[in-house]
């Protein structure tokens, strides 16, 4: 619907690499490779000498390789695909890459490793850009990537109304038993080292290796890279954020609030740090996309005061910045059932990141309220509303695991047509036609 997208998520998950095969693919599809503009704005000192290194390369590109205007090429149905590769690097991106879309008619993805800078640069560009959030590799993509077996996806990307309808659930759970074996390594892979590229791609290498390498280039790259945006003048403590994100990788798929940030990170760092402050640095891990905050949710004008839940961009982290592996996976599961609880979170928090991912998916949690129970998570589609709670565990009780799932469906107010029990087995089954039983691999296993 925009002459431009930009493609921005966490470092390493792969941007570049999808960028220049969607290069690959507009050649195979024929298109003359003259039509194709690919710049990488590393941080490289000559780029600064250029006064608008977009406009200039632009122009550049239009007289002495495309031989004739965008406009012109566009008119004669041969339009120009202009990739701009770490675009944040350059002074002033955005109002370059409007003044470009604005006067020729030209189709532009610009990339993006730091969330922050891009999202500072999106109000120029407001009606004229589309955003594309992209997180660490799916569990299909684990499949393919790690033992070379190739699934469809069976949730389209386009469209949620079929998610409002039983059916659909029923044939995904179907869907997903037929690809058990599959689904079974691939998720027994993502639960060993999690969905980085990197450390499906080289499963010859010890876990410390892959560890130290996502610690250094993911995380204190986003921390100390990432910690200079910001308003001019502005302080911020690169050790405050630090402990910020290990209580978020502590309590990942929770929802901590301010009576658990405020004293354990004054007891932390022994000083007087306040809770605004430390909302505010949530709120900045949320814009790297490393950490996910999902609010609670809001009915009938009536605000509940409630913090939001923590998900993490990929249970990787957590385990090489605390020197904690928790594996959740079934057989890692029953050989370390004193983890359970902690598995439990862990999928809670791979759920959340999963969902929010969604395009056009609006997910919030449900807070407990009065005599209504707590619900992990709720997806609203249009006016329907789905609640999901997460049982993350061996035996699943089909009437106490239901609680809150069916107070939530009871009210008709809400109006939810069904609701989803995420499990750790495949083989649940509960009584009540309007709760869909879905193991947790089989969800992610969809898209």
């Amino acid at each position: 619907m925009t002459p431009a997208s930009v493609l921005r998520g966490p470092r390493r998950v792969g941007k570049t690499v999808l960028l220049r095969q969607l290069i690959e693919s507009l050649i195979a599809e024929a298109v003359n490779p003259q039509r194709i503009l690919y710049i990488a704005f590393d941080e490289l000192p000559t780029l600064r000498d250029l006064d608008e290194p977009v406009l200039a390369i632009a122009r550049w590109y239009e007289r002495e390789v495309l031989a004739t205007t965008f406009n012109t090429a566009a008119h004669e149905g041969r339009p120009a695909f202009l990739f701009f590769d770490e675009v944040q690097n350059l002074e002033a991106w955005a109002p370059q890459i409007k003044s470009l879309v604005d006067n020729h008619a030209v189709r532009v993805l610009v990339t993006g490793s730091s969330s922050l800078r891009i999202e500072a640069g999106r109000d120029s560009l407001a009606g004229r850009i589309s955003t594309l959030d992209l997180g660490p590799l799916l569990l299909r993509e684990i499949a393919e990537l790690r033992f070379g077996h190739s699934v469809a996806p069976f949730w389209a990307d386009n469209g949620l109304d079929a998610v409002t309808h039983a059916e659909f659930w029923r044939s995904a759970v179907e869907r997903s038993r037929e690809d058990r074996e599959i689904r079974g390594r691939a998720y027994a892979a993502f639960s060993e080292r999690g969905a980085y590229p990197v450390a499906q791609e080289r499963p010859d290498r010890p876990w410390p290796e892959v560890a130290d390498y996502l610690n250094e280039t993911v995380i204190k790259r986003a921390i100390q890279h990432d910690l200079r945006m910001g308003a001019r003048g502005v302080k911020r403590d690169e050790k405050l954020l630090e402990e910020v994100f290990r209580l978020c990788c502590r309590y990942a798929g929770q929802t901590p609030g301010a009576s658990v940030f405020v004293p354990e990170i004054q007891q932390a760092l022994g000083g007087n740090v306040g809770w605004n402050r430390i909302l505010n640095y949530l709120r900045f891990l949320d814009g790297t996309l490393l950490v996910r905050l999902i609010p609670p949710l809001e009915l009938r004008l009536k605000r509940r005061k409630s913090p939001s839940k923590v998900s993490l961009c990929d249970h990787a982290l957590r385990a090489s910045w605390l020197q904690e592996v928790v594996p959740f996976d079934p057989d890692g599961l029953a050989a370390n059932p004193h983890l359970a609880d902690l598995a439990g979170r862990l999928a809670e928090s791979v759920l959340g990141y999963f969902l929010v991912g969604i395009p056009n998916l609006d997910v919030a949690h449900f807070p407990a309220r009065g005599v209504e129970p707590a619900v992990d998570f709720v997806l609203t589609v249009g006016t329907r509303r789905i609640p999901v709670e997460v049982k993350y565990r061996q035996r699943i009780d089909p009437h106490e695991d239901t609680r809150g799932l069916r107070a939530f469906l009871e009210k008709t107010v809400y109006n939810a047509p069904l609701g989803l029990l995420v499990t750790l087995a495949d083989d649940v089954v509960v009584p009540d036609p309007r709760i869909i039983p879905i193991s947790l691999s089989s969800l992610l296993w969809l898209r």
